[in-house]
């Protein structure tokens, strides 16, 4: 059985769209990279946009590994990337998957809310990505503190010289707070019953391992009875509110489209969790009414079947993308 460490999306329809075997864009990526979730749909995004051959730079506001760059980067020989991540040692991996495409890339150490400030001093991108989900990177290493697969600290720390821990959340928030905390950043369902359990676990001994809360948290909801681990909803609850990501994804639907009108660029989405896509539907709601974006997927865009069997952890992910109107466009 298969274990995978993102929370499903409360609406778990059918598959809208996606091909059924691997592309060319896809293998693109290096081996060792964690292969990167809806690929081919931010691809048709890219073209739908931009025509089937852009030239100039997107902005990736989430780099990570760089699967997604070396994607594209295979797939339009005109396009180049600036790659931003506020995790040095995504940079780092970035640095080494994009190594084929070597004068085509830039990385820059950046949180995906200071998209304005990164693209201030350059032209206009033509497009922006924002892959919302935890990296890989993060969960195959246990002393990040993001995986409850493997034991280590309670970190969950994007950017290692951020003081708040994921520790310092479980250990000092109230249970009232906390139980809010698991249910609109994680959406668990139960998250009094798991904020009671964490309270009096922690009044015996402050939790300072990832494995202890995971115990903890699965007893409290009755152990594992599906694909899904029990402390899922939990744990990226924790990393969402360690990493300040609500306020990330604001900030970046605030900013995108002053970023981009100036080329009519396109603003594609990545999402894990229910919440964060409704956040992105109704923003691009609102700009549509407003005459700011024009919708270039209908609703949020699925994984295929395939993809769901070859990589779990893209079952839970859903892509929105809009193209920005520039001001006559608009008028």
């Amino acid at each position: 059985m298969k274990v995978v460490e993102e929370e499903p999306h409360t609406d778990d329809r059918a598959n809208r769209t996606g091909g059924a075997h691997r592309s060319d864009a896809q293998r693109a990526s290096a081996p060792d990279v964690h292969a990167p979730v809806l690929v081919e749909q931010v691809i048709d995004a890219f073209v739908r946009a931009l025509g089937p051959e852009p030239e100039g730079f997107y902005v990736d506001g989430t780099i990570g590994a760089g699967g997604h760059a070396a994607a594209l980067l295979a797939r339009f020989p005109k396009l180049s990337v600036v790659g931003c991540d506020w995790d040095p040692d995504s940079l780092l991996e970035a640095e080494r998957t994009l190594a084929p495409f070597a004068g085509r890339f830039e990385l820059v150490r950046a949180r995906l809310s200071e998209l304005a400030e990164t693209c201030a001093e350059r032209s206009a991108p033509l497009a922006v990505l924002a892959d919302l989900g935890v990296c890989s990177l993060h969960l195959d290493r246990a002393e990040r503190g993001f995986s409850f697969m493997s034991d280590g600290p309670l970190d969950m720390r994007m950017d290692p010289s951020a003081e708040l821990t994921a520790a310092d959340v479980v250990n000092r928030t109230s249970e009232s707070d906390l139980a809010d905390l698991l249910f609109h950043e994680g959406g668990e369902r139960k998250s009094r019953r798991v904020a009671a359990a964490i309270v009096a676990a922690r009044q015996r001994l402050p939790f300072k391992r990832t494995a202890a809360l995971a115990g903890v948290i699965s007893e409290a909801l009755g152990g594992q009875r599906g694909k899904t681990h029990p402390a899922t909803r939990s744990f990226q609850a924790l990393r969402r509110a360690v990493n300040g990501e609500g306020r990330e994804l604001d900030v970046l639907l605030d900013d995108a489209h002053a970023v981009l009108a100036p080329s009519g660029g396109a603003l594609v989405v990545i999402t894990f969790h229910s919440g964060e896509d409704g956040v992105v539907k109704r923003a691009f709601g609102r700009g549509r009414r407003a005459d700011r974006w024009e919708l270039l997927t209908d609703g949020a865009v699925e994984p295929s079947r395939y993809e769901v069997r070859t990589n779990p952890r893209a079952r839970s992910a859903r892509l929105r993308a809009a193209r920005a109107l520039t001001v006559e466009a608009s008028a």
